[in-house]
């Protein structure tokens, strides 16, 4: 080979060297679980990788049980969930540590057509448990009710039954895992009812008062309307390194004082009550 092809042959070969020791370099972790939180760790994701060149935050949903699983068994670094570790059954609490991140309030919703804004506790539970089926029961349209529940995993869903179903199950219905998909469902089809966080809800789809009380983030701050959660960020064990930067930015004055409530979520430090995993208020 001619000398004058082999000086700048060597030369990618040490450049394409140090890139890879870059590469190699940078660090990233993997948060999985609840649709319902997933857009904040997103967004709090974006940011602090902008802020942090080198340095990488995977991010995904599939659900509350799917991100405390996944977390025990060491498969990733924080498992996202709308649930209390305690809650979940195969889940060993004493294993995990929990950072509590923000509260999310869960509401109600229905297509824009069925003809109600406010429905009493009991006619909510009696429709998810199959006891009513037609809108023109509860003061709506003449229309058949059409259920959209999440899927089992759901800490939305679990939520939605303590404080709405007493600890039942809502009958058998179609199933969604996103709670972006169940939005657009129930802006899509007549009739259509479902629950989501208030940072899924839209123009698309109407919110229902429950008993003439509105499903507001101050409401929820004093417990006036009880269908809410802590938003947990689990880890197995004290957080370290990366994982522990990360969920101190989390918590950090620049995500609580601004990120939080801008996403429809509510900071921690806005709630002028606590509540235990068992459902007891503790303060």
């Amino acid at each position: 080979m001619k000398k004058w092809l082999l000086i700048p042959l060597l030369g990618m070969i040490l450049l394409l060297s140090g890139c890879s020791k870059w590469i190699d370099r940078g660090e990233s972790i993997t948060a999985v679980g609840s649709s319902a939180l997933q857009p904040l760790v997103e967004t709090v994701a974006e940011e602090y990788q902008g802020k942090n060149p080198g340095r990488f935050i995977n991010v995904q949903g599939g659900g509350s049980g799917t991100g405390l699983s996944q977390v025990q068994s060491g498969a990733v670094d924080i498992g996202n969930s709308d649930l209390f570790a305690e809650e979940k059954n195969g889940i060993d609490a004493n294993k995990l540590v929990d950072h509590k991140v923000a509260v999310v309030g869960i509401t109600p919703i229905v297509n824009k057509g069925v003809g109600i804004k406010n429905i009493s506790l009991e006619n909510l539970r009696k429709i998810f448990l199959g006891e009513i089926k037609n809108w023109q029961e509860v003061g709506g349209k003449n229309q058949e009710i059409v259920i959209l529940n999440r899927a089992s995993g759901s800490g939305t869903r679990a939520t939605f039954e303590q404080w709405v179903l007493d600890g039942k199950t809502a009958i058998r219905a179609q199933e969604q895992d996103s709670s972006g998909m169940v939005r657009q469902i129930v802006a899509d089809t007549p009739g259509a009812i479902s629950y989501t966080a208030f940072s899924y809800v839209t123009k698309e789809v109407q919110t229902l008062s429950i008993d003439d009380i509105q499903p507001t983030d101050e409401n929820v701050s004093t417990n006036l309307w009880k269908i809410w959660a802590y938003e947990h960020m689990y880890t197995k064990g004290q957080p370290k390194e990366l994982v522990k930067d990360f969920l101190d930015y989390m918590l950090s004055e620049d995500v609580q004082g601004k990120v939080v409530s801008k996403l429809g979520y509510i900071p921690i430090s806005d709630m002028k009550v606590e509540r235990d995993w068992e459902g007891n208020v503790i303060k």
